[in-house]
């Protein structure tokens, strides 16, 4: 899939409304399931339960068509550190948090490379600077530090985490 510059992309959060909700949440459960080995990908229930709880903290880009391209996702929280235990419980959500944590970046195979978790991630930065908040804290894999460094993000080095066996980079993004 080539997005040219006459491709219609629309970026929004995730709907409120049951139905619509219960479609985004599929679609976003399906999206992680192939980006994501399934010791890191959150599972369908997860998903539904983080969106039931902060549904305005669901970014996503789909197409004219409402195929969906990529999303970024997380939970606020005055916590500093992103800590495993917020992958699973989504009542650590705190609207009036300082810190936006950022959980997953996922773009559809066939899309990525063109720029959309970039577009997506800024979109998710400026709303967390328009609400005031501290800053964004995010972890990821060795070979994607750079990528977030371009954005911004200060790797801090190992995580805690332990998420899906795997070592962590804690990366944060400080605004205020």
């Amino acid at each position: 899939m080539d997005i040219s510059d006459s491709t219609i992309l629309h970026i929004r959060t995730a709907r409120t409304d049951p139905a619509g909700q219960a479609q985004d949440a599929a679609m976003a459960a399906a999206l992680e399931a192939i980006c994501f080995p399934p010791e890191q990908a959150a599972s369908p229930t997860t998903i539904a339960e983080r969106m039931a709880s902060y549904a305005d903290h669901f970014w996503l880009i789909e197409d004219e068509g409402g195929t969906l391209l990529a999303l970024v996702n997380g939970l606020c929280t005055n916590e500093r550190d992103l800590s495993d235990e917020m992958y699973e419980d989504a009542s650590m959500y705190d609207p009036d948090g300082a810190w936006q944590m950022i959980f997953g970046v996922a773009t559809a195979p066939a899309a990525q490379g063109q720029g959309l978790a970039t577009r997506l991630l800024h979109t998710v930065i400026e709303t967390t600077r328009t609400h005031g908040r501290q800053g964004l804290v995010l972890t990821c894999l060795d070979d994607l530090v750079p990528f977030y460094a371009r954005l911004g993000f200060v790797d801090e080095g190992l995580s805690a985490s332990n998420h899906g066996s795997m070592p962590w980079h804690q990366m944060r993004l400080t605004l205020a």
